[in-house]
């Protein structure tokens, strides 16, 4: 290499000068070792992005078989999504922490029926005393539930009226997004199937799917140094408190 600048200072016309045995060892060990190093921020930046899609039960499971239709349903859509009993919530909320703490950062997602509908909630609020956000909720008519703490990014409530649940509320804090979506003129749906509901199922796979193509879209502008430093730094824009679409 300082060979190759000497001649380019004396004005050296003529080709390079084949590079000395150790010289050459030492380029393809430097190339072998940034390929390494850039894989293997690759692979940490893909773990730190691992989104989290947890679909809980009701009472016993026994009633919430949708819950597993509807996680098959994502998995063939590409995105993993786990189904679990609603006493499970306690643990869940302790995994997700220990993630946390392990540096994955990714979206998470909670859906719950019927008592796993009350759960999520209830999830949500362990995580808001740890400062954990919860980008998307959905519930499936939840009963005497307690309102959306305000970690909550989005949530997503459907119910019957006349019929089973209630539409959300929201804590004073809240400046998220909550949908109560009122499903009471559907015959079909009632609070042992809708779980199942074909059309719910469509409608929570495209919400599940929005939020993790903009966590994805935002993790690449900001591993991008060009995108940052073209973006202003302007303060983020809230939406006001107990934002609701009936």
């Amino acid at each position: 290499m300082t060979e190759m600048i000497a001649r380019t200072r004396r004005g050296h016309r003529g080709p390079p000068a084949a590079l000395p045995a150790h010289d050459a060892l030492r380029l393809r060990l430097g190339t072998s070792c940034l390929a390494v190093a850039i894989a293997l921020l690759w692979c940490n930046c893909a773990l730190a992005a691992e989104p989290r899609v947890l679909l809980l039960r009701g009472w016993f499971g026994v009633f919430s078989t949708g819950m597993d239709s509807l996680a098959s349903e994502l998995k063939a859509k590409g995105i993993k999504a786990e189904v679990a009993g609603h006493v499970y919530w306690s643990t869940a909320v302790k995994d997700i922490v220990k993630e946390r703490a392990a540096g994955n950062t990714g979206p998470l997602v909670l859906v719950g029926h019927s008592q796993g509908a009350n759960n999520v909630i209830d999830m949500a609020r362990s995580l808001e005393a740890r400062k954990i956000p919860v980008d998307l909720l959905v519930t499936l008519a939840p009963f005497m539930q307690d309102p959306l703490p305000s970690n909550v990014v989005r949530a997503v409530n459907y119910y019957q009226s006349p019929g089973w649940g209630a539409p959300l509320t929201t804590d004073r804090g809240f400046h998220g997004e909550l949908s109560n979506i009122n499903v009471g003129d559907d015959w079909t749906i009632a609070h042992v199937s809708i779980d199942k509901s074909s059309r719910i199922h469509t409608d929570i796979a495209r919400e599940i799917a929005a939020v993790l193509q903009a966590k994805e879209k935002e993790g690449a502008e900001e591993g991008n140094p060009l995108t940052a430093a073209a973006q202003p730094s302007s303060p983020q824009k809230k939406l006001p408190p107990q934002a609701q679409a009936q």
